[in-house]
């Protein structure tokens, strides 16, 4: 579900720079690739890197008269699950940001940049960044479960929202720098912590989970901050609107959380207008606990795996 990334740089009137990432799984990579219209052509030859993740091609076209007002369109994304961010960046540095679909697979060079166009871009990619995102997703479920009273949940929530909002800004900007995949793993080993927390809440044992709860939201979410700023690193950031561009992909990101803890409570809410009985919940509570410990132990091992060799 990861996007392709395409970035288009005007070198001069008629000659541009493309930078085109697409998203790999091992030896298997997207089948897409980037159409420039028929007058275009290839002016050097295409530079291919294997970046673990991601195949990176890089080359120049020439495009007599420019490309305003022309369409470039990605080929074979019509036929996949997953979204590409485009970037076009004029000699002025001036940029414009667009988000393919698959019924949507092109855009048209426009002469004036709009930043209403950046902010709903970045504004969908927080949104769909936190949606499928499951480690995060998990994370939230386990505090929802874990945390008692409004009051608690409330405090719980935003200390992670101030937490992961910190520590994304930082390292989009380049403040604070550390490794993706012991970041990863270490946000898989969060979800592990608080579903045993919640394990030992039903043996009777409060952890440090239970009783400072806003604590460990504020801890990890620091933690978890880094991995939102991993993937939009990876989709990157539009150099004159960067502040725009981050704080409308949080934005999308909290709204997304928001939206994930409305259905979850509401569907928890339901369980207790129907009458379940409170052993009934309390099993499920604990078949929860043990379901989301066990897929995050999973993603851990299956982490540290990528850089422990």
């Amino acid at each position: 579900m990861r996007p392709a990334y395409l970035e288009i740089r005007e070198l001069g009137v008629e000659r541009f720079a493309v930078l085109w990432k697409v998203p790999m799984r091992g030896e298997a990579r997207l089948s897409l690739a980037v159409r420039f219209p028929v007058r275009c052509s290839v002016a050097t030859p295409v530079a291919r890197v294997d970046a673990g993740g991601a195949l990176t091609e890089r080359w120049q076209v020439a495009c007599p008269g420019g490309l305003v007002g022309d369409s470039i369109r990605i080929d074979g994304l019509q036929d996949t699950l997953t979204d590409a961010l485009a970037r076009f960046e004029r000699a002025d540095r001036t940029t414009q940001v667009a988000r393919l679909v698959p019924t949507a697979p092109a855009f048209v060079v426009e002469a004036v940049p709009s930043r209403l166009a950046v902010a709903a871009t970045y504004l969908v990619l927080g949104v769909e960044h936190i949606w499928f995102g499951f480690d995060h997703l998990l994370f939230v479920l386990g505090l929802l479960i874990l945390v008692g009273g409004r009051r608690n949940l409330i405090g719980t929530i935003t200390a992670f929202t101030v937490a992961h909002s910190i520590t994304l800004a930082a390292a989009t900007l380049g403040w604070v720098r550390l490794a993706v995949q012991p970041v990863e793993a270490a946000i898989a080993l969060s979800i592990v912590f608080v579903a045993g927390e919640i394990a030992h809440g039903q043996q009777g044992r409060n952890g440090l989970a239970r009783r400072w709860p806003w604590l460990v939201a504020f801890s990890f979410g620091l933690l978890h901050g880094f991995g939102f700023a991993g993937a939009l690193r990876e989709t990157g950031l539009p150099e004159n609107a960067v502040p725009l561009a981050l704080l409308f992909f949080n934005i999308g990101v909290e709204v997304g959380q928001l939206a994930f803890i409305a259905v979850a409570l509401a569907i928890a809410a339901a369980a207790f207008v129907c009458g379940l009985s409170t052993s009934f919940r309390a099993v499920m509570r604990r078949a929860a606990a043990y379901g989301i410990g066990g897929v995050a132990a999973f993603w851990t091992i299956e982490r540290v795996a990528t850089f422990w060799r």
